[in-house]
């Protein structure tokens, strides 16, 4: 494993889901990114025993945070404790890049 990673050389697009891709694992919290094409939404969720942030690096969504509704652009950081419902559309024309960082980290891939 690196220490050191470029965002950009793991943005990618999955035309049927939001792509996703790690930049760093371990027991304690997984960074990665996450790619929506235009219109690409990621389903209200939670995760019962985990907080969750995304940083948004480009592009522009509409991000739910329990009962919040609020549009979002590079440079927004949107948080969601533990439990809390929370999902995103991207609302722009173009791709919705997000640094995400999830802790503790979910089972790690074999």
């Amino acid at each position: 494993m690196t220490n050191f990673v470029d965002y950009r050389d793991l943005v990618g697009t999955n035309p049927d889901k939001v792509f996703k891709s790690n930049l760093f694992q371990s027991d304690n919290i997984l960074v990665g990114l996450n790619c929506l094409t235009p219109g690409q939404t990621q389903h209200i969720h939670t995760h019962a025993d985990q907080d969750k942030f995304y940083y948004v690096i480009e592009g522009d969504g509409e991000f739910v945070v329990g009962n919040e509704v609020q549009q979002a652009g590079a440079g927004c950081t949107i948080w969601a404790a533990a439990g809390v419902e929370h999902g995103v559309t991207n609302t722009s024309d173009q791709l919705l890049v997000l640094l995400v960082c999830i802790a503790p980290s979910p089972q790690k891939n074999p």
